[in-house]
């Protein structure tokens, strides 16, 4: 066995990526479609929980005008795409720190079942949207009797 120093950072990294897969894992029905550096840090923050037969998507989207945001699904997967765009008021003046992302965005989930628009209500309000998924009724099975 190596002895080695301690290194907070290190410690850390390994806490994060150990945490970070079993997080990843435990809410494995809801995954994203893509994966990478490209595709998170364009993609809204969301929460995702359930209640009362429903599911609950709620996305972080401030300075995103209702216009510009689209709500697609396909099968099981949702997806969540829009664009902020910059205010060009703030381009004719001095600059003295750009910190706001502008562009397009894409979130995509799988559900654990196939969505019918039906079954979605969406709302926009203080720059979250918020789609609630009512879950399908379960499928039950019928025994036929063999004659």
């Amino acid at each position: 066995m190596n002895i080695t120093r301690y290194n907070r950072a290190n410690r850390q990294a390994a806490d994060q990526d150990f945490f970070g897969a079993m997080f990843n894992d435990f809410f494995a029905p809801f995954t994203l479609v893509q994966q990478g550096n490209s595709q998170t840090q364009s993609a809204p923050r969301v929460d995702i929980y359930e209640k009362e037969n429903r599911i609950f998507i709620n996305a972080e989207l401030p300075g995103v005008q209702k216009e510009e945001i689209s709500v697609d699904i396909k099968g099981r997967q949702l997806t969540v795409s829009g664009e902020k765009k910059p205010d060009e008021t703030a381009e004719e003046g001095t600059i003295y720190r750009k910190e706001c992302r502008y562009g397009a965005f894409e979130r995509t989930f799988t559900l654990p079942f196939t969505i019918k628009s039906e079954n979605i209500d969406a709302a926009f309000d203080n720059g979250v949207l918020t789609l609630a998924i009512t879950r399908p009724q379960e499928e039950t099975s019928t025994r036929i009797a063999i004659n």
